[in-house]
Parts: structure tokens; C-alpha cells; sequence
């Protein structure tokens, strides 16, 4: 996906540490997105998808806060939300189900992330 891809395109963020969090929404707004979010907990992911109006793609960190994601990626699935994993563990802490599912490991190149958003 092209800087110009991004422009307008509500991207939800998902992720526990804020450094990160951050970073990822000021790099990405600065190509354009509108951000919504972060979120840093389960239960905070899964209000803000109820409540959007729209969402356009998701990036969502595995681990948060020490429970796994899941529950937000099943919320993502089931409102017709494309997303990316991002995470610092290996390919087997992901269940099968999200196979399809595009996966970044930290630490990863912002470029990188840009290019899965596309997909």
C-alpha cells in the first residue's frame, strides 16, 4: 500500500505498550490515517470495535496486558475487519483458526507494516 492508501483509512491499534502505541499512530497519521485508539486491554479493543462506526483495518498485538487477544480478533472477524498480528512470540502461540491472518514479529520496519495493511 502506497503513503496515498492510507489516507483516510480508519485504522484501529491495539497494543499495551504505549512507546509503541504511540509511535504507530503518530507514524501513521502521518501518512494520512485516522486513528482509533489504542487500546491497551481486551476489554477496551472489543468497546472501541462495538463503537466505531467504521473501521478500516486493525493491528493487533497478540499479548495484552498478559491475556491473549483472541477475543478481539473474533470481534474483528465477525464485523468484517481485515487485521494484522503483531508479536513477539513465535508462530505457535497463534491457533491454527488465525492461519490466514497476516503476522509482523516484533521488533518489525514500519515499511513492513504499511505493506500488510495493504493486503
Amino acid at each position: 500500500m502506497s503513503e496515498d492508501g492510507l489516507t483516510g483509512q480508519k485504522i484501529l491499534i491495539v497494543e499495551d505498550e504505549f512507546v509503541v502505541a504511540d509511535s504507530l499512530a503518530m507514524y501513521l497519521e502521518s501518512l494520512g490515517a485516522a486513528i482509533v485508539g489504542p487500546a491497551s486491554s481486551v476489554a477496551a479493543a472489543v468497546d472501541l470495535i462495538r463503537a466505531a462506526d467504521r473501521l478500516d483495518v486493525a493491528i493487533l498485538d497478540v499479548n495484552l496486558q498478559g491475556q491473549h487477544a483472541f477475543p478481539v480478533a473474533d470481534a474483528l472477524i465477525a464485523r468484517g475487519v481485515p487485521f494484522v498480528f503483531v508479536t513477539g512470540y513465535g508462530p505457535d502461540s497463534i491457533p491454527k483458526r488465525y492461519g490466514r491472518v497476516p503476522r509482523l514479529t516484533k521488533p518489525f520496519q514500519a515499511d513492513e507494516l504499511v505493506k500488510l495493511l495493504g493486503r
